[in-house]
């Protein structure tokens, strides 16, 4: 008697995720200049992995048209760029002006990048004044593997893109380093096969420069580099008391989101501050609000950052640019004498003025091969600075 067989099974077909999957020019398919529109206003649904968050209560926006203010936005050209995505400038609680290109909208997610760097800022505000971390300390102290990168770096010098490494951040190579710090963010998948990149192996990855452990930058201005931020969040997640989700819950009760706050999550589970955070363009106006009011929560405790605020603005710290030579780079923001804020790659921007209280909230996405353009970028902050003088 013969036993039957069990029917062979086929074998699956699958493909690589198409979004993930590094592609032309070593960027993944949701980056991609054709895509890339698409990409920011969806990256939310793209990621790897991410968190989302919900706050407790809501910030109400009270709607209140500014006539003047909206005349004076037309006369800016910011809204008219073939690029333009949101933009929403608020006050106080009150929503003085809106408005969104044709295949968007100003409460839909919206990739922020760099400006998501601005929480670290509240984070080490938090741990400076609960005494948990001091501006000297070097980072190797805390974090003994960190890497020859930043085991020497005091932490105020990272905050304020004041070192320098073999970290390279130029968009127009499509070899440098900022696209594999994409892998370990949850942005891309590598052609190897697993185990990912996690955040801790990238940034002990990094080597430091031909002057050996000095880490001195030895240039007139910033020395900006997003793998500062990764570091700092290693640091900060060792030397804080509570997990860094529960600071994000806390900052997002604070600020009062009415959508999502969605973050990516590297493969070891760090949240991608340096530039995986997701908002709808109010919500990024409610966050700024949060600094416009000095931290004054919505709901919750909120974090104790205000002096770290305001002193970030007053303070020596290298220029930023020679493009942006009236700003500085302080405490994990860009900002002169009264504002503050952040860009973020591809054409975003959040500004506070500390003076006025105003708020804009500017999100655009920039198709060209690099996804960057400096000049472009001068010109956004010059615009807010005029529109919410």
């Amino acid at each position: 008697m013969t036993t039957a067989q069990p029917p062979k099974t086929p074998p699956l077909i699958s493909h690589p995720n198409p979004d993930l999957t590094v592609g032309a020019g070593n960027k993944q398919g949701w980056n991609q200049p054709q895509a890339r529109r698409q990409g920011f206003h969806g990256a939310h649904l793209l990621f790897r992995r991410s968190l989302m968050l919900r706050a407790r209560a809501v910030l109400t926006l009270h709607s209140a048209p500014c006539p003047d203010l909206a005349a004076r936005v037309a006369q800016s050209r910011l809204t008219a760029h073939p690029a333009f995505s949101a933009l929403v400038i608020a006050q106080g609680q009150d929503l003085l002006f809106e408005t969104a290109a044709r295949d968007f909208a100003t409460d839909r997610p919206h990739s922020m990048q760099s400006i998501t760097k601005l929480h670290l800022h509240l984070i080490y505000g938090a741990l400076f004044a609960q005494g948990r971390a001091h501006p000297d300390q070097r980072m190797g102290e805390i974090l003994p593997d960190i890497g020859p990168a930043y085991a020497q770096a005091r932490i105020g010098d990272v905050l304020d893109m004041n070192i320098e490494n073999d970290f390279s951040e130029d968009y127009a190579n499509p070899l440098a380093d900022c696209y594999r710090e994409e892998a370990a963010l949850g942005w891309r998948l590598l052609a190897s096969d697993p185990p990912e990149l996690r955040l801790r192996d990238f940034v002990a990855s990094l080597t430091a420069t031909r002057h050996g452990q000095d880490l001195t930058n030895r240039t007139t201005f910033a020395n900006y580099k997003s793998a500062n931020t990764d570091a700092l969040t290693l640091v900060a997640a060792e030397l804080a008391s509570v997990s860094l989700t529960q600071m994000l819950e806390t900052i997002t009760d604070a600020a009062g989101y009415d959508g999502g706050f969605h973050i990516s999550l590297s493969p070891d589970g760090y949240p991608a501050f340096s530039g995986g955070g997701c908002l709808s363009a109010r919500d990024m106006a409610r966050f700024g609000l949060l600094f416009a009011r000095s931290g004054t929560p919505v709901s919750g405790p909120g974090l104790d950052t205000d002096s770290f605020t305001k002193t970030a603005l007053t303070r020596p710290a290298p220029t930023l640019s020679k493009s942006r030579h009236w700003q500085r780079y302080s405490h994990h923001v860009m900002c002169d004498d009264r504002r503050l804020g952040h860009a973020g790659y591809g054409g975003q921007y959040l500004m506070v003025d500390m003076h006025t209280g105003r708020v804009g909230a500017f999100f655009s996405v920039l198709e060209n091969d690099e996804g960057y353009d400096e000049t472009y970028m001068a010109d956004v902050v010059a615009q807010l600075q005029s529109l919410l003088a």
